[in-house]
């Protein structure tokens, strides 16, 4: 299993930001398409190992987790819920002030209820800025956080509890899968 992936990663371009090697890939990026297969991949594999047990919905913050939270959601019929860049001041929308290794922005969470059982998913974890954002987000809507699932870490961030990857990458001039998930 995961063999698209690996071949995917290990084959991807890097690019310099600053002193920061960056990987570029279709399911971090969208560049410069996204392969069905990978992508179909992607998304069997999280729901194999992620917590689904009572799950009320999914959640993934834009852009990159859309993808693989959408086909998760299709796979299972749970609703998903997309954490996005734009404001929509709809009542109890939490602005959710994210810091990453090479970028900061800001994102909004809507639509979570006090009690519901969520699982985050997304595309990579670097620096954990996003998911801790996002954590502390959900916190205060009082809904619990069942699992964490992400598709490629890159590094060994701490957000503060246990989560999942589906491979392990080094980056130097080129994508190193260093641990694989199964």
């Amino acid at each position: 299993m995961l063999k698209r992936l690996i071949k995917s990663l290990e084959t991807c371009p890097i690019v310099k930001r600053g002193e920061y090697n960056y990987f570029i890939h279709p399911i971090t990026d969208g560049v410069p398409s996204l392969d069905p297969a990978v992508l179909r991949e992607v998304a069997t594999a999280m729901i194999k190992v992620l917590d689904l047990n009572g799950v009320d919905r999914i959640v993934a913050a834009e852009a990159m987790g859309i993808p693989i939270g959408s086909l998760i959601s299709c796979m299972t019929d749970l609703p998903l819920n997309i954490v996005r860049k734009r404001e929509y001041l709809l009542p109890g929308e939490i602005p959710v002030h994210q810091v990453t290794g090479y970028s900061k922005g800001q994102l909004y969470l809507n639509g979570v209820q006090e009690g519901e059982r969520v699982v985050i998913v997304d595309d990579v974890i670097s620096t954990g800025g996003t998911t801790r954002a996002l954590l502390a987000a959900l916190g205060k809507t009082g809904a619990e956080v069942a699992d964490i699932g992400f598709a490629i870490r890159r590094g060994n961030a701490d957000i503060g509890r246990p989560y999942k990857a589906l491979v392990t990458v080094e980056v130097t001039d080129r994508v190193h899968v260093i641990e694989r998930y199964f």
